[in-house]
């Protein structure tokens, strides 16, 4: 089995230790601070949802669309292993992210209620291009010898591949992030949180963490220059 070297084992490290922060602070927010969950309803259903919403767009969505990027550096084994382990946690990744969008759509106020924010447009835009960019991986990693062989394809694969995979993975981080600060600014206008209050730390902090994380996650990704185009390919 080969070795990572030294220098992208620590970045792996590093990139780990962040992801357990950040699992850490977003169930640390939905379990000890439950009050800002509560919907206006006492229904137990939308406090549920409520709290799913951020679980699975952080953890469920991002931590392991992240993951998913990284495997082809610590996973063992041969190229198309590796692919399908890649293949199969974005498709993880993407129902997570789906269902945590449905989560803002079961409200008794309606769909377009919960759609009116930057925060709402960035993750439906950046759920449809993480779709769109999975099927097409899905298809080029199956397709063998028809579809993914047209000259057409081939031009647009480095794209899909070394450009659009970390950019859907940027602006799912950047769409988290606007979700903690809306989420942030209402508590404090709604309900006179404060400021420098222990929530207030707790939602700053994966603010940070996200950040924190996704640099790694890119940094790591781009500093395999070393590697073949063919594998780079698939990476994304």
């Amino acid at each position: 089995m080969a070795t990572l070297p030294s220098s992208r084992f620590a970045l792996m490290i590093f990139a780990r230790i962040s992801g357990v922060i950040v699992a850490g602070l977003v169930l640390t927010w939905a379990v000890v601070f439950k009050s800002s969950f509560l919907p206006r309803s006492s229904s137990h259903e939308d406090f549920l949802y409520s709290v799913l919403h951020p679980l699975l767009m952080v953890i469920g969505f991002i931590l392991i669309s992240g993951e998913a990027i990284l495997v082809h550096w610590w996973l063992p084994g041969s190229r198309n292993l590796k692919e399908s382990v890649h293949l199969s946690m974005q498709g993880v990744a993407l129902a997570s992210g789906l269902f945590g969008i449905w989560t803002k759509f079961h409200s008794r106020k309606g769909v377009v209620s919960n759609f009116y924010s930057l925060h709402s447009w960035m993750g439906l835009f950046t759920i449809f291009l993480f779709g769109a960019q999975w099927l097409m991986g899905l298809l080029s990693f199956w397709d063998r010898g028809g579809v993914v062989r047209t000259k057409r394809l081939k031009r647009v694969l480095p794209w899909h591949h070394l450009f659009l995979g970390l950019y859907t993975y940027v602006l799912a981080v950047a769409t988290a992030e606007t979700g903690l600060l809306e989420k942030l600014t209402f508590l404090q206008t709604k309900t006179n949180a404060l400021k420098r209050s222990a929530e207030s730390m707790v939602v700053n902090s994966l603010g940070l963490g996200l950040a924190l994380l996704s640099g790694i996650v890119i940094f790591t990704a781009l500093s395999a220059r070393h590697q073949t185009l063919p594998t780079k390919l698939m990476m994304y």
